[in-house]
């Protein structure tokens, strides 16, 4: 088990690819924001890569170990510490009974750091996941983040732990964080000619876009447009501003909503239909770096993908995150 001591800004139990067949009920998906880095914290200490572990976002989460464990951490390097000691990022760590483990704040590069523990979260699964909604207060750990006092149990090792090999992910297979994210996306489902301009559909994959201090799991705003995004005056019946649509579903996680001149991505918790348009949506295979993208300081570039081009990405993802990558 382990006790929490210190919540941090946001921890949150999620597994990948979390809530799925629920969007027509009005229920996001959520799951791990960074599903790379989670998915090496499990292969690392046996798990399978969609179960569910510690989502951090921001740091200063601490917390002690109630019986021995095998753990890994990966994510941004918020200087993870166990009893004092610097711990290996992207490796396992065998930890005792008593063990404290604590991290400072996000890093350099990225937001969010994982920890992934052998056997997994043992929380209730509800309507197929053990993700936590934050802006739905179900899932994962009580419906919420976590705080001090709060207890999490272990699922059951894949292997005993006194015949556990460390593991480390191969130096070439760790993703690369940096501080403007390139985000392959495909255009639509509102897009040009009909709802955005030429100039403003260029303008949204030329332009370096600044993630706003106010984004969150629910979604990733970026600044405002500079300019007329739009090919329409109005709405029509949908509303005054041409941003305006009658409200259709949001193909989330990764729908870039346009809410008046505000380009917003929208994931995890984020609203599954409304009345903005959508002129763009990111691929699956480059998700995870929206999670990493550090609000208020860090930078987005959309950039043209083809639907071919997106389902190898996927593969290539896929394969990636095997034992292969592992040493």
């Amino acid at each position: 088990m382990l006790k929490v001591i210190n919540g941090g800004v946001e921890t949150v139990v999620e597994d990948w690819p979390g809530r799925i067949g629920y969007l027509d009920n009005g229920m996001a998906a959520s799951g791990a924001f960074d599903n790379v880095a989670l998915g090496f914290s499990n292969l690392l200490v046996g798990n399978p890569v969609n179960e569910a572990g510690i989502e951090i976002a921001g740091g200063y989460f601490e917390a002690a170990f109630d019986t021995a464990a095998v753990i890994s951490v990966t994510g941004t390097d918020m200087k993870p510490t166990l009893n004092g000691q610097s711990i290996p990022l992207w490796e396992s760590v065998a930890v005792k009974k008593g063990d404290v483990l604590k991290f400072g704040h996000f890093g350099e590069f990225g937001f969010r750091s994982y920890i992934g523990v052998a056997g997994g979260i043992d929380v209730p699964v509800y309507l197929g996941s053990k993700s936590t909604c934050v802006f739905g207060s179900y899932g994962g750990y009580q419906g919420r983040k976590l705080q001090a006092g709060d207890v999490l149990k272990f699922g059951k090792p894949s292997v005993a732990l006194k015949s556990f090999r460390p593991r480390k992910v191969k130096k070439e297979s760790i993703p690369k964080y940096e501080r403007e994210w390139r985000l392959r996306a495909i255009p639509g489902t509102n897009a040009y000619p009909d709802y955005v301009t030429k100039e403003g559909m260029d303008y949204l994959f030329e332009h370096v876009h600044k993630i706003q201090h106010s984004s969150n799991r629910s979604a990733y705003r970026l600044e405002a447009a500079k300019i007329n995004l739009f090919a329409r005056k109005d709405g029509g019946i949908a509303g005054s501003h041409p941003s305006n649509v009658l409200d259709h579903a949001y193909a989330i996680p990764g729908a870039l909503n346009i809410c008046g001149d505000t380009p917003i991505l929208l994931i995890a918790d984020g609203p599954t239909l409304g009345g903005y348009l959508c002129a763009l949506s990111v691929i699956y295979a480059d998700l995870w770096k929206i999670g990493q993208g550090t609000p208020a300081r860090d930078f987005i570039k959309f950039e043209h993908c083809t639907p071919e081009a997106a389902v190898e990405a996927r593969k290539k993802q896929r394969a990636l995150l095997t034992e292969k990558s592992l040493a």
